[in-house]
């Protein structure tokens, strides 16, 4: 048995977690910090990186103590790396450097973007992680950061579909919340807004679906735009008289919704029929969206497995991190203590988690 210590601090979440030989997760405390960054309407790095370093240890402690588990009964220290904001990524790594030394340790840098993939799997899906039958699997990772496609083979080989060209879709869902005049984050507010709205009441675009009858160029064919639906939205609320009419709201909310979550299905299932992927993974923030995780499992074909992550584990967490280092732990693969962070997704041919 191997215990890893996972921890998170790429943007907004301060967390950590102890996860046993990659899937079970002993212990999972995050921290956030909403209440600091909701008077600016969206994260600001350099609030974040302080409410990280006040943080830490806290949530450390407490993630240790739920796992019933000390130091010195860890196998290995992971954090990640990037990709995200540096300050506050610095701060995550440099702990984790501080703890790794002290402990002799070894240290494990993660990339958070294939740790949502991994994430999905936790608690209850390592076997069909494992077997030859999930692959090829086509993994959807949806937040506030990215929006990508990723084509994942049984040996391990990966490539990036398709990504957006703009805005991501968490952060296009952020920003129609703040023209809404719903409160931050936006993710949550709309769909909490939709609620008792009509999805049906109002059109908004879903760019580079072919919806508009316009046939799509072959380099945007798994691409992802959503500033067109952003701005849609805008003169949708400048040209109304009805913006402070709840039932407005509402409704505009579910047709905003419905858009964005239209287009990431969409997209989704072409890739998937393309390709002939036998398993949809759908990972990252927004994937604990009602309507998408509704959609999905109403519109994904019957010969295809369809894996949403747990919502516990869709938003930043430190679980994903501890789960998806269990497999370079393995291996031997361990990162230096001069290792840096970086702040965006760096190309990649594999996944480590195969």
């Amino acid at each position: 048995m191997s215990l890893i210590l996972g921890i998170e601090s790429s943007c907004d979440e301060t967390a950590a977690a102890v996860v046993e030989d990659g899937f079970t997760v002993r212990s999972s405390v995050i921290a956030s910090q909403i209440a600091t960054h909701a008077p600016h309407g969206g994260v600001v790095p350099e609030l974040a990186a302080r409410e990280h370093l006040k943080a830490l240890t806290p949530v450390v402690t407490a993630a240790l103590e739920q796992a019933g588990t000390s130091l010195k009964e860890l196998d290995a220290v992971a954090v990640t790396q990037g990709p995200g904001l540096i300050p506050a990524l610095l701060v995550g790594l440099n702990f984790a450097k501080g703890l790794a030394a002290a402990n002799n340790l070894p240290l494990i840098g993660v990339n958070h973007f294939m740790a949502h993939i991994c994430g999905a799997f936790l608690d209850g899906g390592a076997e069909q992680l494992r077997s030859p039958e999930t692959y090829p699997l086509l993994a959807l990772v949806v937040s506030g950061g990215h929006t990508s496609l990723v084509l994942i083979r049984s040996d391990g080989e990966a490539s990036q579909l398709g990504c957006t060209i703009d805005d991501a879709a968490g952060e296009a869902l952020d920003k129609g919340a703040k023209l809404l005049g719903l409160p931050y984050p936006g993710g949550p507010s709309i769909q909490k807004a939709a609620v008792s709205g009509d999805p049906e009441k109002y059109d908004f675009p879903r760019p580079l679906t072919g919806a508009a009858g316009k046939a799509l160029s072959r380099e945007n064919l798994y691409n992802f735009s959503f500033s067109g639906i952003k701005t849609a939205l805008l003169y949708h609320m400048k040209g109304s008289a009805g913006s402070d009419d709840p039932q407005f709201i509402a409704d505009t909310a579910a047709c905003y919704q419905r858009a964005v979550v239209d287009c990431l299905v969409r997209k989704t299932l072409r890739a998937a029929r393309d390709t002939g992927a036998r398993t949809i993974v759908v990972a990252g923030g927004v994937a604990c969206n009602a309507e998408l995780r509704r959609l999905m499992a109403e519109k994904c074909p019957r010969n295809v497995a369809l894996r949403i992550a747990k919502p516990v584990f869709c938003t930043d967490n430190a679980a994903m991190v501890g789960g998806i280092a269990w497999h370079s732990f393995r291996r031997k693969e361990f990162s230096p203590l001069n290792a840096d962070s970086f702040a965006r997704l760096p190309r990649f041919v594999r996944v480590p988690f195969i």
